[in-house]
């Protein structure tokens, strides 16, 4: 048997958690399996590219555990009443070659990419950093300002979209949660006094929706949106100004806001941070960049800290997907089993 955690599931534990509290756990075991780095099997995810969007898998091993996750990036989606992203995930055993956890991952991802942007700027982002703006209010806004809220502390929003119906949407889902919101009427005004600036918009295209005069010392940058060949949001000068930090280069130099330089030029790799090997934020003055597209490794935390989490809850549910012979060598017998058994009933 394989557990299974339906929608409906993983909607009840973060209930009974508390989203918060969900996303300070999560955050935790994406920490840990940063520090754990080396162990892992790296490699760029498996994209199969379309003029109007993209499915990728992800898959990633500690040697222990085996994990994948089917994940689809269409931006028109939405216009079909259809979510930019889905997908789903599963665990293995690595000795049987077993799964053993299923999982849809569509809210697991959301959760686990705001997770891991605070987890990044826990190590980045200037002390205290009470402000954030948040420019593209959409899908992931909610979860990366309560992951902000419960990693960081971060009090005020300042949020902008080029809809000004998604702002009022993410207000609205936000405002039991006690933070100060304040709408925007551009990103040039949501940036303003902001310790965090985090862009977080779906167009697959190379936009500019940073521009190198809204940049000023001392910010942390958040940049979630690129996460595609031909899809960036910052002006290159702004990356040419910071410090940057990528989780796994050979993917972002594809996928993130580097793709926009040369091929050799030096970026920081978030785990040496994490793990106290290198440091992050030197200088008060230091711009700061953490270019995220999201990688396997993250994945894997998150489907292992769901697992952890249902074996308390309970919701999840027993899927038969495993083929149980008698007799391993003989998988066709059991053709035969249910076929007598038809016989005779």
């Amino acid at each position: 048997m394989v557990q299974f955690v339906s929608v409906e599931n993983i909607l009840k534990t973060v209930r009974t958690c508390g989203v918060e509290t969900f996303l300070a756990g999560l955050a935790n075991y994406v920490e840990q399996d940063f520090r754990r780095w080396e162990l892992f099997d790296k490699t760029p995810r498996v994209a199969s590219h379309s003029k109007i969007g993209v499915i990728e898998l992800m898959p990633t091993s500690d040697g222990e555990l085996y994990s994948f996750k089917y994940v689809n990036g269409h931006p028109a989606n939405t216009k079909l009443g259809l979510q930019t992203v889905t997908a789903f995930g599963m665990l293995s055993k690595v000795e049987s070659g077993y799964p053993f956890f299923l999982s849809e991952m569509t809210v697991l991802t959301a959760l686990r990419t705001a997770a891991t942007s605070a987890v990044a700027a826990r190590h980045l982002a200037p002390k205290p950093s009470e402000t954030m703006a948040i420019i593209g209010n959409g899908a992931q806004s909610e979860f990366q300002a309560l992951a902000f809220k419960a990693l960081l502390g971060t009090k005020t929003l300042r949020l902008y979209d080029l809809d000004p119906e998604a702002t009022q949407k993410c207000m609205r889902n936000l405002a039991p949660y006690g933070l100060e919101l304040i709408p925007c009427k551009s990103a040039e005004e949501a940036v303003e006094g902001a310790d965090i600036i985090t862009t977080v918009t779906a167009d697959k295209q190379y936009a500019t929706i940073l521009t190198d005069n809204m940049i000023g010392a001392g910010v942390h940058i958040n940049a979630i949106g690129g996460d595609c060949p031909g899809k960036t949001e910052l002006h290159k000068d702004i990356l040419l100004r910071s410090k940057i930090f990528v989780e796994y280069p050979p993917q972002t130099r594809i996928e993130g806001e580097i793709q926009q330089l040369p091929e050799d030029y030096p970026v920081n790799e978030l785990w040496r941070v994490i793990s106290g090997m290198e440091v992050g934020r030197a200088h008060a003055n230091d711009i700061t960049l953490f270019d995220s597209v999201g990688f396997a490794t993250e994945d894997f935390s998150a489907l292992r800290f769901l697992h952890d989490t249902v074996q308390k809850t309970g919701d999840y549910e027993d899927v038969d997907m495993i083929a149980e012979p008698t007799d391993p060598r003989n998988l066709f017998g059991l053709l035969t089993q249910d076929d007598s058994r038809d016989k005779a009933a």
